[in-house]
């Protein structure tokens, strides 16, 4: 067998062109559509080329993949490896669910033109100027991912770090002294996670008419025109290579890598948005603020303590000879005992004694004050942001005990009602749900509720062939109603207005005499479909044919006839496709009287027809009658300005009035009138 050598087959003069032409990509595409064909071929070829001697090697694969339509025989032999591979290497994805896709709607995908796609599978990329080439991917971290919020949590791990750390070192010696290397790793790790974000906001994408945007230069462009660029820069000067000259006891010369605190802020915001207790984060958040501003406080005053002298007054930090005060420990409790007092205004402390001490005091005072009002507004208003909730079921509870008191309600009746509200309260079922959707665009809203009530709504027969768009007008119909033990749901003989299904709870349908059971409905039963349809030859109409009751706590989907046929008013295929299938049940049960199904309309349709068309007339009878009323009134006004232009004219001419003329000839005319 010749074996051939990749390195000297092809003559450096006769290498592939990376640019196809027209009559080439034309050529792909026929044989993109012939794939068996291409297999075939490209075999073929194969077995030529190897079999052929080795010393013809270099002339048989020149004359192959060279000359006219050279490059469309390359491209069938890839696209025929490619389409044996996909046939062999790709398994089949799982069966989507046929009823989800209906209410979801297909995916978005990208469509292009036939040749766009030839030429995006051979991984050719059209430029501008006519070059061919391929096109570099960049990377994009899209600022609502969660990559971007776990990189938030990152960087603000050594932010927070230099905003605690570094004014303690810099006012406590022993604390920098002591530990200097462990000191040195945490500034040099922090430095480089610095580093790290700065290349991590030069690949930050932003929305741009509602895209992300994934340019290269747009990024780039779009961060060092924020004033952000300039701080993290600033962040990161080397200013701690002054430590060569002063020695590595100044740590405040990295105060610089305090202006990356937005990056921390950021954090703070995306985890309130993200949390399930924002009321809980936002009281952690305020304590966290006010403990870092007692914090600095109290490294201050233990700095001009020490610029002033330790002991030589009363109000600075006590004498270090001392040992009971020369313990690093004592230094700093006593600076922020010190420091709370102060700032939350409740304790006493020494007084100052020297003029700077009583500026920094004054100063202290009146952080301390804001402290305190922030503290006051931000707790009230969050505990009542806590309890809104159960302070307004409250007022509910407490209007109906009223009502119940003053209309001297039974007793029992009365516990039933107020175990019904314990019941909502402890199963956390008090919420509105059209109150708290309501500010959401309708997509959202029904995607919630397909999220909620798609597989309850999936386990109804009549509805799981209905179009997409009832489905979804359908599942935003859908209203949550809870009942008590021993409730009945439907009686005999009722008129059908709703059907329902079954979320949570038991059902039994029981006897006239509401004891014997006869079966027990569970979650995902339902019940009354037939009722709401008024289906012609039914034979009980639309009453219900059977007691219905709740044997404990039971939570139900409500929709209403009238709410279905609203529904159904845009969808007139999709309401004879339902007036099928509840006929189809109902010829199945026998409950449907065909001779009466054949006949004519139901008058009682006819009826409520012509009392709908009566009701929008007199809607319509009434608005004409308030335009007419506008537009005479507003007729009347024209006629009366009229007549004053009349009569100015006869009195004055054809000239033009003065100001002096008109003004003092309104109050004529306004006395006559």
């Amino acid at each position: 067998m010749a074996k051939i050598n990749t390195q000297h087959s092809y003559p450096g003069t006769h290498r592939l062109s990376v640019r196809p032409t027209d009559e080439d990509i034309e050529r792909i595409e026929n044989g993109c559509i012939r794939t068996h064909s291409l297999c075939e071929d490209a075999s073929s070829e194969l077995q030529r080329v190897i079999s052929v001697d080795g010393r013809h090697l270099s002339e048989s694969q020149t004359s192959s993949f060279t000359g006219r339509g050279a490059m469309a025989r390359l491209s069938r032999f890839v696209v025929s490896v490619r389409s044996w591979a996909a046939r062999h290497l790709h398994h089949e994805d799982q069966r989507p669910d046929s009823f989800l896709e209906r209410i979801r709607g297909p995916e978005l995908v990208e469509v292009s033109s036939r040749q766009t796609q030839i030429r995006s599978f051979l991984g050719i990329h059209e430029q501008p100027g006519g070059v061919n080439r391929l096109k570099k991917e960049v990377f994009v971290i899209d600022p609502s991912s969660n990559m971007y919020y776990n990189w938030l949590t990152i960087i603000a791990a050594p932010v927070f770090y230099n905003w605690c750390m570094l004014v303690c070192r810099a006012c406590f010696d022993e604390l920098q002294v002591d530990h200097i290397k462990l000191w040195l790793f945490l500034d040099y790790l922090s430095d480089t996670i610095y580093v790290l974000d700065m290349f991590v906001r030069f690949r930050t994408g932003f929305l741009e008419q509602g895209l992300l945007v994934k340019d290269e230069k747009k990024l780039r462009n779009h961060y060092t025109k924020t004033p952000q660029f300039k701080l993290d820069v600033l962040s990161l000067v080397p200013t701690d290579l002054a430590y060569l000259k002063f020695g590595l006891n100044y740590p405040e010369l990295r105060f610089n890598r305090l202006l990356r605190i937005a990056r921390l802020f950021e954090f703070f915001d995306r985890t309130e948005t993200r949390t399930n207790y924002p009321n809980i984060f936002r009281i952690g958040n305020l304590v966290l603020y006010i403990l870092i501003i007692i914090h600095w406080n109290a490294c201050i005053y233990f700095a001009i303590s020490k610029a002033i002298g330790f002991g030589t007054d009363s109000w600075v930090y006590p004498n270090v000879s001392v040992p009971e005060y020369g313990r690093l420990s004592r230094k700093y409790i006593y600076s922020l005992y010190w420091s709370t007092l102060t700032l939350t205004t409740i304790g006493e402390t020494p007084p100052p004694v020297k003029d700077e001490e009583y500026l920094f005091v004054v100063i202290d005072f009146l952080v301390g004050v804001l402290i305190f009002a922030t503290i006051v507004g931000n707790v009230g208003s969050m505990i009542s942001n806590m309890n809104a909730s159960r302070a307004e079921f409250q007022a509910k509870v407490d209007s109906i005990k009223q009502y119940m008191q003053f209309r001297k309600v039974t007793k029992d009746l009365e516990a039933r009602v107020i175990k019904w509200f314990d019941y909502l309260w402890t199963n956390k079922k008090t919420v509105d749900e059209k109150e708290v959707l309501k500010n959401l665009p309708d997509k959202l809203k029904a995607e919630i509720a397909i999220n909620v009530h798609l597989d309850t709504l999936k386990k109804v027969r009549i509805f799981q062939d209905c179009e997409a768009g009832l489905l979804i007008e359908l599942v935003l119909k859908l209203k949550p109603t809870v009942f008590s033990p021993g409730d009945y749901i439907c009686k005999k003989g009722d008129i059908g207005r709703e059907m329902y299904i079954i979320k949570e709870g038991k059902l039994a349908v029981v006897a006239d005499d509401g004891i014997t059971q006869f079966v027990v409905l569970s979650d995902g039963s339902y019940f009354g479909e037939i009722s709401i349809l008024n289906i012609k030859g039914s034979k009980s109409g639309n009453r219900r044919t059977a007691n219905i009751r709740s044997i404990g706590y039971s939570d139900l989907f409500c929709l209403s006839k009238d709410d279905l046929m609203e529904a159904l008013t845009e969808y007139p295929e999709a309401k004879k496709a339902l007036e099928e299938k509840g006929r189809q049940i109902l010829m199945k049960d026998n409950l449907i009287d065909e001779e009466a199904a054949k006949a004519g309309a139901d008058p009682k349709d006819l009826e409520e027809k012509v009392e709908k068309l009566q009701t929008a007339l007199d809607m319509l009878q009434t608005r004409f009658a308030r335009l007419l009323a506008e537009f005479s009134s507003s007729q009347q006004k024209v006629k009366q300005r009229l007549v004053k232009v009349e009569t100015r004219v006869k009195k004055y001419g054809s000239g033009t009035l003065s100001a002096g003329e008109a003004e003092a000839e309104n109050p004529e005319e306004e006395k006559k009138q």
